[in-house]
């Protein structure tokens, strides 16, 4: 099986005493094609200064994953199936919930795509079998126990 990978480097910054648990949460998400991604806490959840608001977040990243996911297999099939895409767009949401431990996760995630075509469009019925299946082969969203839902424009 394909295996991934990515390292993830936070340092105390110098003037930190780290103990009071008043240290900044930035930090870098390295990729083994070389991307950089700057990261830190959510500000919903850890307040500024301590996180970075400007970084992205794991929440943030866990819902783009998804809908990254969610387009790669759609564009493929759409390509396939003979719909010639020019843009895709997706202003993903994610909530927080909590499990039936009590405990925080992300709960649902809600993908809103809107596809721009050239030429033929898909009528509804197609598009929409073209993201069930795409929902369907994400192996991202068949790995984890959040409620997906697509919303089509």
């Amino acid at each position: 099986m394909t295996a991934f990978s990515a390292t993830v480097l936070w340092n105390r910054p110098e003037d930190a005493l780290f103990t009071d648990n008043k240290y900044s949460r930035a930090h870098v998400w390295q990729f083994d094609g070389g991307a950089e991604v700057p990261a830190s806490s959510s500000p919903h959840i850890v307040r500024p200064p301590y996180s970075a608001a400007e970084n992205v977040d794991p929440e943030e990243a866990f819902v783009a994953s998804l809908s990254s996911c969610h387009m790669l297999f759609f564009l493929s099939d759409a390509a396939k199936a003979g719909f010639v895409v020019d843009e895709y767009r997706d202003e993903a949401t994610g909530e927080l919930g909590k499990n039936e431990q009590g405990k925080l996760f992300v709960s649902k995630v809600v993908l809103k795509p809107h596809v721009r075509y050239a030429g033929t469009a898909p009528d509804r019925a197609t598009e929409e079998h073209l993201h069930h299946q795409a929902h369907e082969q994400c192996f991202i969203a068949n790995s984890v126990r959040t409620d997906i839902s697509v919303e089509i424009a």
